[in-house]
């Protein structure tokens, strides 16, 4: 199929990249040597994406920044006020891994879906193109969680590209807004049965299915969240494997 023989995403709560001693610099976790290693190459082509803070270019240049010193190809896609590159289309397909900051969400996949990025991400995904993001950058490779897209109050968005099947909750244990929304969109149908990550865990899929969950914390974890067949929900609680930096 493509460079590591599978479909691989890996959709993180919280924690992609975390700051140094150096006021305003940042350096990328062990979640996204993670994504990296998935890719099965020596020197991945890493392909940024910030459509969700509207391409902010000093976000932009912290993630680059972020990757300094490591053993990656790094270039980046916008969208204001035009695509940089010629072909979208084939800039994706040409990157080992794609990484989507937060922000919000229901820009984003409006805005993919303007300029055709969405088939394009499907196209790669199953070319094996390991697609991975935090926040907004989750939630979009599924087929909703809540945002606050709209405003501080977070509101259920069902919106997102789906390539998987499942609900997707982030920043499960420091925003106290999400689990309670969660569970009672799922409980309510409003979304599907899905997984929810805490800060510094990542959710990794393999194809459509749910394979386990890493975190740089010792206390964070995954959830399953679905439906109790009586009008209410269930959750339970995932452990996920220790990254060491």
């Amino acid at each position: 199929m493509s460079r590591s023989g599978q479909s691989h995403i890996l959709a993180i709560g919280g924690g992609s990249f975390v700051p140094t001693e150096r006021h305003g610099f940042l350096k990328a976790s062990p979640l996204l040597r993670y994504a990296l290693d998935l890719t099965g190459q020596d020197r991945p082509r890493l392909g940024l994406l910030a459509t969700a803070t509207g391409d902010d270019s000093d976000w932009l240049l912290k993630m680059y920044g972020a990757f300094a010193g490591w053993d990656v190809e790094v270039s980046h896609l916008t969208v204001f006020p035009m695509p940089n590159v010629a072909d979208p289309r084939a800039w994706i397909l040409e990157q080992d891994v794609i990484y989507v900051s937060g922000g919000s969400a229901a820009n984003l996949a409006a805005l993919w879906r303007l300029h055709g990025l969405d088939e394009a991400f499907a196209e790669a995904w199953r070319a094996g193109v390991v697609l991975s993001g935090q926040s907004a950058g989750a939630l979009c490779w599924h087929v909703g969680g809540n945002t606050d897209s709209f405003g501080p109050e977070l509101r259920v968005w069902a919106d997102g590209l789906g390539l998987l099947p499942y609900s997707c909750g982030v920043h499960y244990d420091s925003d106290p807004q999400r689990r309670a929304l969660l569970q009672r969109s799922v409980a309510e149908g409003e979304l599907p049965a899905g997984y929810a990550a805490d800060e510094g865990v990542g959710l990794h899929y393999v194809g459509t299915e749910f394979i386990q969950a890493v975190s740089t914390r010792p206390d964070g974890y995954a959830y399953r969240v679905e439906h109790d067949g009586d009008g209410g929900v269930k959750e339970f609680r995932i452990e996920p494997r220790l990254l060491t930096s």
